[in-house]
């Protein structure tokens, strides 16, 4: 068990941690959160969806700080005012859909509120359309949309495709862009400052809590940035091993209230 700690703040995650497989925030999670509340401890969520994407989530969990959309390339208050965001170069937007393409992955386009895509039936767009509770604009051609772009994703159930592309967009980049997979078989492609680590930083600055006394949960490679940067990290359960490695706790499954019992244990310090 991590060792006890003053936290002010928890950051999780949605997908993998804060709701289950069914993509449900369970009554135990709502609960933790606001017991959280009723602590003194502030809770905020970061994500690679969209903020809108999310919007279902913030009467249920009452939220009152920023929410950070497209792992932090986009910043909005509850109403979806925009507080600050971080466009994809459009050079670099171009280079990332020629990539995506090369390795035989479906590519989707993120700007402002709009999900665009080429292929109405591509694996994931139904699902992805049932979670985040909006439908796509289909586009005869995505090399045309990609000024102002927050975020770009490379899509296949070939795991390993994912991750070769993942590999060499990180080495095609450089520092120009963040290239990191937020589920197997999702490579989100965002601005060099858009990612999870910047987001503790962006909400510590803010809100004026100290690093240390930020608490991260998250489950894929692309939340270990974040881990880094607070003073405790918890991986879920469903994490893999990699990522457990990289956290300084690890809690439950995604489907057996794993979000819940970290928050119980670690932050709150009740039992099981």
């Amino acid at each position: 068990m991590a060792a006890k700690r003053k936290i002010s703040l928890v950051l999780a995650d949605v997908d993998g941690t804060l709701v289950n497989e069914e993509k449900v925030l369970t009554e135990r999670a709502q609960s933790a959160v606001g017991e959280l509340r009723r602590a003194g401890i502030r809770f905020a969520i970061t994500s690679g969806r969209p903020p809108l994407g999310m919007a279902m989530l913030f009467d249920q969990l009452a939220l009152d700080t920023a929410i950070a959309g497209f792992n932090g390339g986009l910043f909005v208050e509850r109403d979806l005012k925009i507080l600050e965001q971080k466009t994809v170069p459009a050079d670099v937007a171009r280079q990332a859909i020629d990539l995506i393409r090369e390795h035989g992955l479906d590519a989707w386009v993120y700007r402002g509120n709009d999900w665009l895509i080429a292929k109405a039936d591509a694996p994931h767009v139904a699902r992805e359309a049932w979670t985040v509770k909006f439908e796509p604009k289909i586009v005869a051609d995505l090399g045309q949309e990609l000024d102002h772009v927050a975020k770009i994703v490379g899509v296949s159930d070939d795991y390993d495709k994912v991750q070769r592309c993942e590999a060499e967009a990180r080495t095609s980049f450089g520092q120009r862009a963040t290239a990191a997979r937020s589920q197997p078989y999702y490579l989100d492609i965002t601005n060099k400052d858009a990612n999870k680590g910047a987001v503790v930083e962006y909400l510590s600055s803010h809100m004026e809590v100290p690093i240390q006394e930020i608490a991260t949960i998250g489950d894929q490679p692309n939340d270990v940035l974040m881990f880094k940067r607070s003073g405790l990290s918890i991986a879920m359960g469903n994490a893999s091993d990699d990522v457990k490695k990289q956290a300084d706790a690890t809690t439950d499954s995604y489907n057996d209230e794993g979000f819940a019992k970290a928050i119980e244990r670690f932050i709150l310090g009740a039992s099981d």
